[in-house]
This record gives structure tokens, sequence and C-alpha cells, in this order.
């Protein structure tokens, strides 16, 4: 028999709490899945849910089982849910991030409303749960108080980032990043070697094999003399203003917020100034709170000026 886990590398805490859960009927209605982006979460969640089901591999991971339903955020586009992926297929360039909709919460009740069809127990994922807008995480408490013949599984990146209420209704199982071995395991496995060779790229990624694969993507995306330019700090208000216009006009808010993470890496080796890493972690949460992306990086590089004079 196949180890539904056998995929997933440096989560050793994790399997042993999902595979004991199973092994002594002890599966509880609800876990959160927490830790940073790229470790494993969704990878883990999918191996237990072969595990819950026992049968069925190539339709879990197929994502067509019926007694599956996998929730992720989505954009609103002429009427239509779209998810990040599916948004991308469509050349679709979005100024906020995806979130977890009303609606969809809606959708979760309505699949629960009826029992398993195959499996013992209906199982529901829903990956960054830490999206849900306050009226969904409010609907999504009533389905966690009463989950019938269910398991739900909200993955999100900290306690903090969910509602309270949705925590205390849910088992925890913590997820870690990774050791340089694991790192070097994983991105070999899945075909991402040459990542390895790019010293920048794993430093952003700071253990996470996910966040590697979507980094080194991102710089392959952003234009070298952008990426060029920004690096080295800009040297007048003019060149700030400038550079800030073309930050908004090439990238969208996903890869904005990746050039945060890397320019954090880039200027602290560069200066070593903490006052730096501030501002642009203060840029990041404007720019998830939908703030106008080049009014955000005019006024994080005329700082970079006015605290270097």
């Amino acid at each position: 028999m196949t180890q539904p886990f056998a995929p997933l590398i440096g989560q050793q805490q994790a399997v042993e709490l999902l595979t004991q859960a199973v092994a002594k009927n002890r599966v509880a209605p609800a876990y959160l899945f927490v830790g940073p982006d790229g470790v494993g979460r969704s990878l883990a969640a999918r191996c237990f849910v072969e595990l819950l089901f026992n049968s069925d591999q190539n339709r879990v991971r197929q994502g067509n089982h019926p007694d599956l339903f996998w929730m992720q955020p989505t954009y609103l586009h002429q009427g239509q849910r779209l998810t990040a992926t599916q948004a991308a297929e469509k050349g679709l360039k979005r100024k906020a991030p995806p979130t977890i909709r009303l609606e969809q919460i809606r959708e979760i009740t309505e699949f629960l409303s009826r029992p398993p069809l195959e499996a013992p127990r209906q199982v529901v994922v829903l990956e960054q749960a830490e999206t849900m807008a306050e009226a969904a995480a409010n609907a999504l408490l009533k389905t966690l108080e009463e989950p019938g013949q269910a398991t739900l599984i909200l993955i999100a990146p900290s306690i903090e980032s969910v509602l309270s209420t949705l925590v205390s209704r849910c088992q925890r199982i913590p997820f870690y990043r990774l050791d340089a071995a694991a790192m070097t395991q994983v991105l070999t496995q899945t075909g991402h070697g040459e990542i390895l060779q790019h010293p920048a790229v794993l430093s952003v990624a700071a253990g996470s094999p996910g966040y590697a694969i979507t980094s080194y993507q991102q710089l392959q995306a952003v234009p070298p003399e952008l990426l060029k330019t920004i690096t080295q700090l800009p040297f007048s208000y003019r060149q700030a203003l400038e550079l800030a216009k073309q930050i908004d006009k090439d990238l969208d808010t996903e890869a904005q917020l990746w050039l945060v993470d890397y320019l954090q890496q880039s200027y602290w080796q560069q200066k070593c100034q903490p006052s730096m890493i501030k501002q642009l972690e203060q840029a990041r949460k404007f720019l998830l709170c939908y703030a106008q992306p080049r009014l955000v990086w005019e006024c994080t590089l005329l700082s970079f000026i006015i605290g270097n004079h």
C-alpha cells in the first residue's frame, strides 16, 4: 500500500498528528493548517484527504471526488468568479488580491447539506483562509459549529490572520520552514533544480520551496533593466517618481508584493538599515489594503532618498 504522505517532505510533526488521528479514529471536525506559504500545507491537505477516503487517489488529486470540496479565493470579473490561476490564464491583471467570498461559503453549506456519496465523510478544504471577509468568516462559523459528517481544513499563514472564533473551533496542525537539505530535495524532485544556482531567490524564499519556485518565476518575468535600476536605489526625487511609475505600469500586484520581498533582501545586504526594511514592510501592508500602487512606491522610494541624506 502506498503511503499518502510520501510526497510531503520536512513536515514530520504534521504527518504524525494527522496519521495518528486516522489510526485512532479521532479525526477532528475542523483543522487549521498553519504555517508559511509554500512549505507543503496544501499538499498535506491532499495527502490527508487520500488517507481519509482510503481510495480514489487519482480522483482526489484531480479534484473531482464527489465528497471533496476544494475552495480557493477568487476574483470577480464580469460577474464571474475566477481563481488566481484562471485569471492568469485569461491574461487578467488584478490590482487587488483574490478573496474568499460569502457566496463561496454558501456553496460549502449547500455541499454539506447532503450526506457523503462514496467516502465515509465529506471534506472541505479552504486555501488562503485568511482572505475571508468578516461576513464570509461568520457564515463559515455556523458550519464549523455543526459540520455533520464532514471535516473542514482551513489553510492560513498564521493563527492571527484568521478570526479567533474560527481558530477556537479548529485543531491546529503546525507547518514549518524547511532546512537547506529538505529545500534541495524538494526543488530537485519537482524539477526546479536550477533555482539552487540563484542564492538571492533562495534567500527570499527563506525555507519555502513553493515560494522559491514562485519567486524564480517572478524574477524571470520582471524586466531586467527595471530590476537592475531599483536594486541600486534611486539617486534623485525625479528618478524615484519615474521608477514608481514604471513599477506600477509593468508589474501587477502579485509581482509588486514579490518585489517587496526581493528588495528587503537586496537592500539589507547592501545597507543593513532596519528602517528601509520597515518602510518596505509598510509598503506591503498598503498594497494588501488596495492602496494606489504608484502612490505607495512613490512614498517608499522618496523615503529612501530622504533617509540617506
